[in-house]
C-alpha cells in the first residue's frame, strides 16, 4: 500500500494521520456487524441464551452517541455483533429476507440449539432461497434479522 498524506480529498479537521491507498489483505482484520435493536435486552437474551454468544462489552445511554449498546461474540473470533439500543425507533431495524448472518457450523444443527433459540425469542422460518433450507436452518431474531445455521463448512 502506498502512504498518502492528508490533502484536499479529506475534509479540514481530519486528524493529522497518514492514509493508505487500498485495503490491507489480512484475514485477521476484525469484523463488527452493528445493528439497531428495538429491545436490546430481548435481543441480548436471544444471542446469549439462545446461541451462547458472550457479552464482550456493554455501555449505557451515557456512551458517546447517547445509545446503550452491547457487543456479543466469542472472545477468539475475528468478528462480533454490536446491538445498539433504539427503543424510540430513530433508526428502526430494516432487515430483508436476504439480509442473512450465516454461521458455518461444520456439523448438523443440534435440535436443542434450535429449541433454545426459539425459547429465547426466535422464530424458525423457511428461507427465501431454498439453498439455505438444504444446507441449514433459518431463524429470525427478535428484531427480524435472519440467522442461518449452516451445517456446511467455510471455505
Amino acid at each position: 500500500m502506498t502512504p498518502l498524506r492528508r490533502n484536499d480529498r479529506y475534509p479540514q479537521g481530519t486528524a493529522n494521520v497518514e492514509y493508505t491507498v487500498g485495503m490491507p489483505e489480512r484475514p485477521s482484520i476484525h469484523l463488527r456487524i452493528a445493528r439497531p435493536s428495538r429491545d436490546i435486552q430481548r435481543a441480548e437474551r436471544f444471542w446469549v441464551d439462545g446461541l451462547e454468544l458472550q457479552v464482550l462489552y456493554r455501555t449505557g445511554a451515557e456512551a458517546e452517541g447517547g445509545h446503550a449498546l452491547v457487543m456479543l461474540g466469542w472472545p477468539e473470533a475475528a468478528w462480533h455483533l454490536e446491538l445498539v439500543d433504539d427503543p424510540h425507533g430513530e433508526t428502526p431495524p430494516s432487515p430483508s429476507e436476504e439480509d442473512l448472518l450465516v454461521l458455518y457450523l461444520g456439523e448438523l444443527v443440534d435440535r436443542d440449539l434450535i429449541s433454545r433459540l426459539v425459547k429465547a425469542g426466535a422464530r424458525r422460518v423457511a428461507a427465501r432461497n431454498p439453498y439455505w433450507d438444504r444446507w441449514g436452518v433459518t431463524i429470525v431474531d427478535p428484531d427480524g434479522y435472519r440467522l442461518v445455521l449452516s451445517h456446511r463448512t467455510w471455505p
